[in-house]
């Protein structure tokens, strides 16, 4: 999987921001991806902390671009362009400050195209990842909501699984006089075309299963109808992925079981794009495919976003930031 995305990486030359430059995780990777020379590294900190980091861990860095946001030169302009994307709900003194920030000052380096994508959360939680896309990069044209998914990886098998990080459940979005603009349905379908279109750029050709623990009407209550009404939408809005649902897990990929519960199903027993109807499922379910499965999880990999920004478990190792940063890239 990583040799096809280095190749397209190597025909598209592309940069990425590490908002935690001195770290020597983030320091290793960049390292790596220099000596590979498919994709260019830019560091934000202070270079003289971040050389002295490098140094002592014994990485080369040498030409990468470091930036420091309290000497950067075009700060002003950096200010007056997060003004107005904030419409009024931060003056020009808070902007300059939430800039001195390697998330906030990466995240307008994105948007101002100075960068092509973004990798932190090595120090930084998902929310301080998070906040600034969606302030300042935010949802693409028609967008809902930002989502996650992992790909996970064992051997040649490749599986997506969403949204297991973002989302903790789907509630209906509604307007003042309490009508439903978006339904929590229309999100958790988008969630379902989001992931199998993230799937598709790492070669899997997604089937994707709308799971429950109900398969075809069998079962009631809980999220049953959320993911009965989501298969249906999810239908519409992409009629050329095969999405169906709602199925239990043993349904989605046991050929046998999938074709006696839900006969004539192009999806039932053969998925490999999995949906869940929570961040519960989600996040349990693509921790013991890891643990217990064996497989390797990448992500999470955010969805929805206008430019590849994404995040890092605070616990990652340098192989991760590495991979995670030719996976981000190879988003752009």
């Amino acid at each position: 999987m990583f040799d096809r995305l280095i190749e397209i990486l190597k025909a598209n030359p592309r940069k990425i921001v590490f908002t935690e430059g001195p770290d020597a995780r983030i320091l290793e990777a960049a390292d790596r991806l220099k000596k590979g020379g498919f994709l260019t590294p830019l560091l934000i900190g202070v270079p003289e902390e971040v050389k002295a980091a490098a140094a002592k861990g014994g990485f080369d860095i040498e030409g990468l671009e470091i930036i420091d946001p309290a000497t950067y030169p075009g700060m002003d302009e950096m200010v007056e362009k997060m003004v107005t994307l904030r419409k009024g709900k931060m003056t020009a003194e808070q902007c300059r400050e939430a800039l001195s920030k390697g998330n906030y000052f990466g995240t307008m380096l994105v948007k101002m195209g100075y960068a092509d994508a973004l990798l932190g959360g090595a120090t930084y939680s998902t929310a301080d990842t998070v906040r600034p896309a969606l302030q300042l990069v935010k949802t693409k044209p028609g967008a809902h909501l930002v989502s996650s998914c992992f790909i996970l990886v064992r051997g040649e098998e490749k599986l997506a699984m969403g949204d297991c990080a973002i989302n903790i459940s789907y509630e209906d979005t509604l307007d003042k006089e309490g009508n439903v603009v978006v339904s929590a349905a229309d999100k958790l379908a988008e969630v379902a075309v989001e992931t199998a279109r993230c799937a598709q750029t790492f070669g899997i050709d997604p089937k994707v299963a709308m799971l429950s623990f109900s398969t075809k009407g069998s079962g009631k209550g809980g999220t049953v109808q959320l993911s009965r009404d989501a298969t249906a939408k999810a239908k519409e809005l992409a009629p050329d992925l095969a999405i169906d649902g709602e199925m239990q897990f043993d349904a989605a990929v046991s050929p046998v079981v999938g074709q006696l519960k839900f006969p004539g199903s192009k999806v039932a027993g053969y998925a490999n794009t999995f949906i869940f109807p929570c961040i519960e499922a989600g996040n349990i379910g693509y921790k013991i495919a890891q643990r217990l499965g064996g497989y390797e999880a990448y992500g999470p990999i955010l969805l929805g976003l206008n430019a590849p920004i994404n995040d890092l478990s605070r616990g990652c190792n340098a192989d991760e930031v590495y991979k995670m940063a030719i996976i981000t890239a190879a988003l752009v």
